[in-house]
């Protein structure tokens, strides 16, 4: 670009002439003064086969009015007489001569060599569009003539690297889609079209709009760039056969028209438009016929502000004849032909940026006050004046004008002005029904009441139906806003901030499928106080009272037949690990510890395996008596020398011990498990019984051998059977905890501890009463069957029958 202009400048380096030798010295595009500032407003549009835009031609005259407002003050630059340039910005092209009579010293440019004179323009206000002034700031910023726009929003412009000198009145193009995304979110429209002018301008609103609905649940389901050449019937249905329903047009005021005209005339309905300030406050488009059946029209605009004595200037205003010059096209730089126009038309236009206007030259003004030391009633026209010096002022200025506080950011960007929300009306007005408000802070106000929609119901606009709240959502296609619903799983709840994933339940919560939330789980064990618990601890009592009378009642009768031929000592030994065992069914109670765990365990398995030790030496012995020892003497003499039977015993006894001192100590039982609707504190079963495997296999092991050696046995003795006892008992435990291990898979939590410890009780009243209580019987009731001549006269009538 910048080749281009010295191209354009070494080629123009003679004297330029840029307005006509007959413009009467009552022209309105100049006037003398002290100082010039230079003014570009396009009134005209070459393009638009020489269009006259009559609300740029009210910003002309805007221009104007300020400057003669500020030259009759007293008390802004007293003694100065401000002066002004202004050209009719028609086309890019043809305006380059008078871009370059506002650069001109003495109606000279020479780019090649730094003149220390300086044109006597101190400003430009101008121009109207970001890609005609992305076209001329660059000329001005080589020497850092302020130019102050008062409605280019591109955001290239806050870039102060390569437009040092350019300021603007106008909100960069940032809050305009801040606005927007506000609309959107408000009234929950997530599937929206995006139709911008295919120039720096909507090309720079297309960019940050995708840019700022990135992390939003809005998406943008078409887009276009629209040109003269645009075909709007087929643009249209392509929006609908996308199901849009709300449209952003974020364009100039001639193609908005366009657009909205070719909408009328293909009876587009139920649409929500969204216009930017270029178009919002458009005169003729709100009363055009057709234009309430095409939907609802927001818009974003300036707010009327009354600036007191402009209606009486226009009015007072008497409008100049114009000659032409052949040379020159009658349509451009300062020539004009707008006679036609009367006072009330240009009153009655669009206001659309007229206070930018109006605030960028006051703030000329008050900069050039503060570099000639305006005081009371003068100011110093001495000082030599550099248009830098004007652009410092300008950067630091903070002046009140019509209660607005104009000053700039260090981008040159307005630290002033809010925004008002329109509504197409029914009388074809732009109704404001909200603002919104950039400093001190963002604030969005609307009073929806105040729209009527089209068809009397507020449009939906999206491309799949909002989930309910127990639901996720999964993507379906490129756009986030395309799903279908999934409800959510067990132990997970919706992620609110993420409504594509869900969050899973921490430890301590639960979520049953399709909830919105954890909830902490609920603590639940089995009290001491539980009448369950109560009854079982009371069996446990009963057994250890049978089990101390029991062992009195032996201890009585510790040398009779009955009592030796139960084990004699080993009866003991197993009456005293029974004992031991009915520990372990305390502490499935109470609210469970790391001890609990352990000691709800640890006994009975220790124990347990003694007791089933003993009864297989009993079984082995009673096998090995009847059947082995008359045929394997040897053997017989090395087993009751060596007493090899307490020898497994204690083997067994040892063995256990140190597999369950050394897995505990390793790692504890767990003293909680989560369920799908509760927390029930309970030890671990299944990590128990993983654990302890090895100690399971040992006492399964001994079990069956027990078994099969009382099995052995069944035909001994009729009326003294201790193999049959053994046999009864060992088929008693294989059936408790194979009817056990069934039950738990089928219940949870306390229930599971409840029927552990009835399985335990049970287990060791099977041993207790199968295997002794018919001795005890004998003992008892029975003396004459507990004598050595009847036990000889068994084994006698045994050995006969043998025999035979």
């Amino acid at each position: 670009m910048f080749t281009l202009i010295f191209v354009y400048l070494c080629l123009l380096c003679c004297n330029l002439h840029a307005e006509t030798k007959c413009i009467p010295k009552t022209s309105e595009f100049k006037m003398k003064g002290d100082y010039l500032l230079g003014g570009l407003f396009d009134i005209h549009h070459v393009n638009l086969l020489k269009y006259f835009s009559l609300s740029s031609y009210r910003r002309f005259q805007m221009m104007r009015f300020s400057i003669e407002e500020i030259n009759n003050s007293t008390s802004l630059l007293p003694n100065v007489t401000l002066g002004y340039e202004i050209f009719d910005h028609c086309s890019d092209t043809k305006n380059f001569p008078g871009i370059f009579s506002l650069m001109s010293v003495d109606g000279s440019v020479q780019p090649w060599k730094e003149s220390v004179n300086f044109s006597k323009v101190i400003a430009v206000v101008g121009t109207d569009t970001s890609t005609t002034t992305m076209t001329v700031a660059p000329l001005f910023m080589m020497d850092l003539v302020p130019m102050i726009s008062y409605g280019a929003s591109s955001s290239v412009f806050s870039r102060k690297q390569n437009f040092p000198s350019f300021l603007r009145t106008v909100h960069p193009n940032k809050y305009f889609i801040e606005i927007i995304l506000s609309f959107l979110e408000k009234f929950k429209w997530t599937w929206v079209a995006f139709l911008y002018s295919d120039d720096d301008y909507g090309r720079d609103g297309l960019d940050l709009f995708v840019k700022k609905i990135k992390d939003t649940e809005i998406c943008l389901a078409f887009s276009y760039g629209l040109k003269e050449d645009t075909d709007y019937t087929k643009l249209i249905k392509q929006m609908e056969a996308l199901r849009i329903n709300v449209v952003t047009v974020f364009t100039t005021k001639w193609t908005a028209e366009r657009l909205i005209m070719s909408a009328i005339q293909q009876n587009v309905t139920n649409k929500v438009w969204i216009a930017v300030d270029a178009w919002s406050l458009h005169k003729e488009l709100p009363k055009e016929r057709g234009i309430r059946n095409i939907g609802t029209i927001l818009g974003i605009a300036e707010p009327k502000i009354t600036i007191p004595g402009f209606d009486d200037f226009i009015s007072s205003f008497k409008a100049q004849n114009q000659c032409e010059n052949p040379d020159h096209d009658p349509f451009c730089n300062q020539n004009c032909n707008c006679s036609s126009g009367s006072a009330e038309d240009i009153i009655t236009a669009d206001p659309s940026f007229n206070f930018p206007v109006y605030s960028a030259v006051y703030a000329v003004a008050h900069a050039l006050h503060a570099v000639l030391q305006c005081g009371a009633g003068s100011c110093n026209k001495s000082i030599k004046l550099y248009p830098h010096m004007v652009l410092e002022e300008l950067r630091k200025s903070k002046f009140t004008l019509l209660n607005q506080t104009v000053h700039f950011d260090k981008n040159g960007d307005p630290r002033f002005g809010p925004y008002a929300i329109v509504f197409w009306n029914e009388s074809g007005d732009a109704e404001e029904i909200g603002s919104y408000t950039f400093h001190p802070k963002h604030n969005f106000d609307i009073n929806e009441s105040k729209i009527h929609w089209h068809g009397d119901k507020k449009p939906e606009s999206f491309c799949s139906k909002e989930c309910p709240d127990e639901y996720m959502k999964k993507q379906e296609g490129v756009h986030k806003c395309c799903f279908s619903c999934t409800i959510c799983p067990n132990g997970t709840h919706l992620n609110t901030t993420d409504p594509y994933n869900v969050i899973k339940c921490n430890k301590t919560q639960w979520s049953a499928g399709g909830n919105t939330s954890c909830i902490e789980l609920q603590l639940e064990y089995v009290k001491f106080s539980d009448p369950t618990a109560i009854v079982i601890m009371t069996g446990t009592v009963i057994l250890l009272a049978f089990i101390v009378a029991i062992s009195v009642l032996f201890a009585l009768n510790y040398n009779t037949p009955v009592v030796r031929s139960a084990g004699g000592p080993m009866c003991f030994i197993i009456l005293g690990c029974l004992g031991l065992c009915s520990i372990s069914v305390f502490f499935f109670f109470g609210e469970p510890s790391v001890a609990f765990c352990v000691l709800r365990y640890f006994p009975f398995l220790l124990f347990y395996t003694v007791c089933v030790a003993c009864f297989l030496m009993r079984s082995f012995q009673i096998a090995f008596v009847f059947k082995i020892s008359a045929k394997f003497q040897n053997i017989s003499g090395i087993w009751t020398k060596y007493n090899l039977h307490w020898i497994f015993i204690s083997a067994a006894f040892f063995l256990q011990a140190i597999l369950l001192i050394v897995r505990y100590s390793l790692e504890p039982p767990t003293k909680e498990k989560y369920y799908c609707d509760r927390n029930i504190t309970v030890c671990d079963l299944k990590k128990f019984q993983t654990d302890s495997l090895i100690s399971f296999i040992l006492i399964s092991v001994m079990v069956f051998l027990c078994f099969c050696f009382s099995y052995a046995g069944k035909d001994f003795p009729k009326n003294y059977n201790e193999a049959k006892t053994i046999t009864f008992c060992m088929f008693l435990l294989i059936l408790i905890w194979i009817s056990f291990g069934t039950f738990a898979h089928v219940l949870d939590g306390k229930n599971i501890d409840v029927s552990h410890a009835v399985a335990t009780l049970l287990s060791l009243y099977s041993l207790l009463l199968v295997y002794f209580l018919p001795r005890c019987y004998i003992i008892l009731f029975k003396p004459e069957k507990n004598t050595e001549q009847y036990f000889q006269d068994l084994i006698q009538s045994y050995t006969r029958s043998c025999s035979q």
